[in-house]
C-alpha cells in the first residue's frame, strides 16, 4: 500500500514545500501535539513542541527519503527529541519542581474528547503518571500502533529494551489500575 506522501522521496530542491507542509500538519498535527503532551504532560509545551517539529520538518523536508520509516514516523521522532529535549532543559525542570504538574484545563478539555468512557479515562492518567520511558512506549505501541521495529528505530533504543519497557509499563499500569478499584 502506497502512502500519499511517498512522492516526498523524490522532492527535488526548488519544490514549493509550503502546500506540502499544510498537509503534514493537516494529516499528523493531531498525532504530533498528542504525543507531545503525552511526553511533556503541560499544553503549553505540546503547542511549542508542535511548532518545533514542523518547523524542523519544513526545514528538513528535502532531506526526508522515507525508506522503512514512514512519514508519520519520522514526524513522531522528531517530536520525541524536541519533547525531551524540552524536558530536559534547565528552565522547564526548575519550574516543573515549583509548578503544578496537573494537566490544565484546555488539556482535560482534549483528554474529554479522546477518552469518552470513564475507564479510557483512568487508563489515560494512569499512563500520564507513568515514567517518560514507560509511557512514550505505550504511546507509540497502543496510540500510534508503531511496530516494534518501528519503536527501535524512532527512539533509537535495542528491540530487548523496548520490549523490556512495554512489559514493565503494562505492569505498572496492571498495578495502577488494580489500586483504583
Amino acid at each position: 500500500m502506497l502512502d500519499r506522501f511517498d512522492y516526498l522521496r523524490n522532492l527535488a530542491e526548488g519544490y514549493e514545500r509550503g502546500p506540502v507542509l499544510e498537509d503534514m500538519m493537516s494529516r499528523f498535527g493531531t498525532d504530533v501535539w498528542n504525543f507531545a503532551y503525552f511526553l511533556t504532560r503541560r499544553s503549553e509545551a505540546a503547542d511549542d513542541v508542535a511548532q518545533e517539529v514542523f518547523l524542523a520538518a519544513y526545514r528538513n523536508l528535502y532531506s526526508f527519503r522515507g525508506g522503512e520509516n514512514s512519514l508519520k514516523s519520522w514526524l513522531l521522532k522528531i517530536t520525541r527529541n524536541k519533547s525531551l529535549n524540552y524536558l530536559q532543559s534547565a528552565f522547564v525542570r526548575k519550574v516543573l519542581l515549583l509548578g503544578d504538574r496537573l494537566p490544565s484545563e484546555k488539556a482535560l478539555a482534549a483528554e474529554d474528547r479522546h477518552f469518552e468512557t470513564l475507564e479510557r479515562e483512568m487508563l489515560w492518567q494512569a499512563v500520564l503518571e507513568l515514567p517518560v520511558k514507560y509511557r512514550e512506549i505505550i504511546i507509540l505501541e497502543y496510540h500510534y500502533d508503531l511496530k516494534l521495529k518501528e519503536i527501535t528505530q524512532l527512539t533509537g533504543i535495542s528491540e530487548g529494551t523496548v520490549k523490556s519497557r512495554s512489559h514493565r509499563a503494562k505492569k505498572k499500569l496492571a498495578a495502577s489500575l488494580g489500586e483504583n478499584h
